[in-house]
Order: C-alpha cells, then structure tokens, then sequence
C-alpha cells in the first residue's frame, strides 16, 4: 500500500502541513520534529506526488511551459531554446519543474489553458510568444494565475513579462550605419502583424528620421523569420537599382537569407552591401562572412523570467516589466570604412 502524506503525519504527530514544510524546507519547524519527520521519511522510503504535495500546501511545484500561436516557436528554435535552458535552470535551482504544453487542439478555445492549470494544479506558467496569438492565452493572461511572457506583453493581475528593449535594438544599428556615413539603409522586417518586428521597424524609423536618413518605402520588406523568406525580401529589393548601402533584417536567419541573395547577384559582402541581422545565433559567427548582430541576452532574460515568476507565485505582484539592453556585435559583413566601431566583436576567428 501507497503510503500517503497524512500517514507520514500521523507516525510524526504533526500535521500534514508540517510535514510538507520539512520536505520542501520552508517554514520554521522545531528542530527536533524535523529531524523525528525526516527519519520516518527515509526509514518508509516515502516518495511524495504531486497530488499529495499539493494537498498539503495547494501547490503542486509544477510550472507550465506554453508555446503559444497558431504559428508557435520550435522546441529547437536558435533564440528561444536558450531561454528556456536559462529558464529551466534558474526554476530548478527555486524548486520546481516544468510540463510542457501542446496548444494543437486548444487554438479555437477560450478557455482551455485555464482548464489545463487547474487540472495540474500548476503553480504558474512561462508563455513564449508565437505569431498569431490565440484567445485562450489572453483568457489566461486575464486569470489570477501567475504567468511571465517572453517577447509578449502580458498586463492581467498576475503577469509580467521580459523581452529585449526592441527600440534599442534598432537605434543601435541606425546610429552604428549613421556614424559611418551608410545612409541609404533597407530594412527587412517580420510577419506585418509581428509585435516585435513592428516595435523594430518603429525604432529604425525613428532612428532614420533623427539622423536625417530617408526610409525609402520600396525598401522596406515583410518575410516570416526564416532563411528562406528573407533571401526572396532581399531579392525584391535588388530587383531594381541604386541598391541600398546596408540591410538590416530583424532575425539573424532572415539575414542569412539577405547574404545568399546578394551573392548570387554577384555583390560583395560587406564591399557593395552590407548586412546585419539580429539575435546573435550560433550561425552568425560561421557564415561567409560571418554576420553582424545585434545581441540579445539570452540567459539573462530566461533567469530574470525564472525569478519573477517565483515572486508572482509567492504573492509579490509589484514588478514591472523588463527591457534588455541588447548589445551590437559588428562583425566582417558590416564592417565600415570610416573606422567608426561601437561594442565591436571583430575576433572573427573564435
């Protein structure tokens, strides 16, 4: 027969709350009941469940991990999957683990995610932003369950969010070019509905129109965040001459697209065109000629997330959401003439 909290807390003669606080070492027990509850649990051999635990203390330790949209992000995504190792790391380390959900059969619901907390008894959940949100995710941003987004702004009464500041990004690329006398500046974004690649292409106009730039309209592209999507935006805007100086494409593979359409037209990176990307994946530092970047702390924004969700579980609902600085990598395919270097990562050999 299974043994059960309450049996572990009759044998001590405490409370299964107590017994609770000894295993997940919380609380203040008296000495000498914990050592008394802590030798009848390893003489039984005693294993708690999730439903036992939560029986005891209404929660389960258990964090939803949601990839949310009709277009949802890949387990093996470049930027994403650091974030959850940074993420599943740091909530490890505060005690608890992490069930993944699949959202194939929750895309028309309204409720459903709700549902699905519930049933787990799950204490919070982490919610990666996809293309195309659906409506269960806003119902469940609008619950009393804690949830912390990333690259999604969640604003309900136990949400956050962490993402990288999206202006700065684009500024950073804007004031780089301008500083070097690139002017002429083509600018591939993503999905046209894209939160985040809205946000940057509304800080790389920004930028443009303070620095006197002109943002030519048949310069500016749409494409999906894939390699291949970028490679037909850069062909568009190569379809015609002058040329732009420079492409900045909102995500890294996008960009690669953008180099392999530049060589096939026969221009020289960065000599005739130069072009930089954004999220610092692996790729960039091994594609001819590796890509210049911008940044994004990875590991920093998975902890941060890691941490807040804790505090809005333990009832700390006075946190306001965080922007990353991003940092500028100018490596050989947007390298300049003029000298001009800000937060450089010119060892191109590493």
């Amino acid at each position: 027969m299974r043994l059960t909290i309450k049996d572990i807390a009759k044998m001590a003669g405490v409370s299964p709350g107590t017994v609770s606080k000894v295993m997940n070492n919380t609380g203040s027990i008296a000495p000498k009941t914990k050592e008394k509850i802590t030798n009848i649990i390893e003489e039984t051999g005693y294993r708690p469940s999730f439903s036992a635990k939560s029986l005891a203390t209404r929660t389960s330790n258990l964090i939803g991990l949601i990839y949310a949209g009709e277009v949802s992000v890949e387990f093996n995504h470049p930027f994403f999957s650091q974030v959850i190792n940074a993420f599943k790391s740091e909530i490890g380390m505060l005690g608890y683990d992490i069930l993944v959900f699949s959202n194939s059969k929750l895309r028309n619901a309204t409720s459903d995610y709700i549902e699905k907390c519930r049933h787990f008894q799950l204490d919070g959940c982490l919610i990666i932003a996809g293309e195309h949100l659906e409506e269960s995710v806003y119902e469940l941003d609008k619950s009393n369950i804690p949830c912390v987004g990333i690259d999604i702004p969640l604003t309900g009464p136990k949400s956050c969010y962490v993402m990288t500041d999206n202006q700065k990004v684009s500024s950073k690329i804007v004031e780089y070019l301008y500083l070097n006398s690139i002017k002429n500046v083509a600018f591939i974004g993503g999905p046209a509905d894209s939160v985040i690649s809205n946000i940057r292409k509304e800080g790389f106009i920004t930028s443009m129109n303070q620095f006197g730039m002109t943002v030519h309209e048949k310069w500016l592209k749409y494409a999906t965040y894939t390699e291949q999507t970028g490679y037909e935006a850069m062909k568009e805007i190569l379809a015609e001459t002058p040329y732009p100086d420079a492409v900045y494409a909102v995500s890294d593979m996008m960009a690669l697209g953008a180099i392999k359409a530049a060589k096939e037209r026969g221009l020289k990176i960065p000599q005739d065109i130069k072009i930089i990307g954004c999220d610092d994946i692996d790729a960039c530092r091994y594609s001819d000629p590796p890509l210049a970047t911008v940044k994004q702390d990875k590991d920093k924004m998975g902890r941060l997330a890691a941490r807040m969700l804790d505090d809005l579980i333990n009832d700390n609902n006075d946190l306001s959401p965080v922007l990353v600085d991003p940092e500028l990598l100018v490596r050989e395919s947007c390298l300049a003439g003029n000298g001009y270097m800000m937060d450089t990562d010119r060892r191109l050999g590493r």
